[in-house]
């Protein structure tokens, strides 16, 4: 079977609700723009003193002063302390105390599951990151819920012979799709989609940094399915322990593993025969092979999948699919 091109998104709705942070002059600059690029935003970066940057597919542009895009500097919207201060505002509800513990993680969730990144002076306590204060720019990155985006890989997700889930590692640089992708097979399993099943998987999210679901004031942002539980702002590791012992998973899914911890847990998970659907940074199964503690995963065939991603025709681009002994199966 033939890899298929990179999934295209179908909505492009969403966008609005995380630009409702910005004063009205940039939301009138912002919503003016054609609606294929809005279709593709990825991120607002504001800077204070500097030009707005705009991210959208693979390219980079200012938002220009008066309206429009522009790759100049000089003709381009610059950032004030005022609208940086609006923002801010917006986005706390008027208290920094509301959201400490999310600005401790250096990002605060919106509803509709949009992220602000937050940059600025870092107070310690202990070594430990306590807040961030004297915020001097922000990230506005644009979450979307792909519907569909899952369905190429159906065929590769399950046991041919008993339409058992199979534990899948999703590989890719940053910002190439992976925690898309494992949201919609969360979904797609939840909703008995991947492979017809007497008995439906049950799934469990373990979403550390809120980006799988999206959680906010305790309901998820995106469609997981009818089937699924979610652990939010739970750590890894404890949060897959935790799901195997009380709510009796098929299949957990969770995002980017990197820690010795994880890879205990994911040994545990397979050894207690539930699958585990998660992601990792590396632009090839060799380099994630290379990281600290995966090896002891890859020689345990803790995965019987490997989906790698790119962006070389855009986010979600399909490089490969590979078995559990790294071979490939396109």
């Amino acid at each position: 079977m033939s890899i298929p091109p990179p999934f295209r998104p179908r909505e492009t709705a969403g966008w609005s609700q995380a630009l409702a942070v910005l004063p009205i002059d940039l939301q009138r600059l912002l919503l003016a723009l054609d609606d294929a690029i809005l279709a593709e935003l990825e991120e607002v970066r504001l800077r204070v003193g500097q030009p707005i940057e705009l991210r959208f597919g693979t390219d980079s542009q200012y938002l220009k002063q008066g309206g429009g895009l522009t790759m100049m500097p000089p003709t381009a919207a610059v950032l004030s302390q005022a609208a940086l201060d609006h923002a801010m505002q917006q986005v706390t509800q008027f208290s920094l105390y509301a959201v400490e513990d999310e600005l401790r993680k250096g990002f605060i969730t919106l509803p509709g599951g949009h992220r602000i990144g937050v940059a600025g002076r870092i107070v310690t306590d202990g070594g430990h990151i306590r807040s961030i204060r004297s915020i001097s720019s922000l990230n506005i990155r644009i979450a979307r819920a792909y519907p569909g985006m899952a369905t190429p890989l159906r065929s590769w997700l399950a046991d041919r012979a008993d339409g058992h889930p199979l534990s899948t590692l999703v590989i890719s640089p940053p910002q190439c799709g992976k925690t898309t992708l494992v949201r919609d097979i969360a979904r797609q399993w939840s909703e008995n989609l991947v492979t017809r099943r007497r008995s439906p998987a049950k799934v469990v999210v373990i979403d550390e940094r809120s980006e799988i679901a999206g959680m906010f004031e305790g309901r998820p942002q995106f469609a997981l399915g009818p089937r699924t539980d979610v652990l939010d702002g739970c750590p890894k590791a404890e949060g897959l322990l935790m799901a195997i012992r009380s709510l009796s998973p098929d299949i957990v899914v969770t995002d980017e593993i990197g820690k010795q911890g994880d890879v205990e847990a994911v040994l545990e998970a397979a050894n207690a025969g539930v699958a585990v659907i998660t992601t990792a940074h590396a632009s090839s199964l060799e380099g994630w092979r290379r990281r600290p503690h995966m090896e002891e995963l890859f020689q345990a065939h803790a995965f019987a999948r490997y989906v790698i991603l790119s962006r070389r025709r855009g986010p979600g681009t399909i490089e490969c699919v590979l078995d559990g002994d790294g071979r490939s199966l396109v």
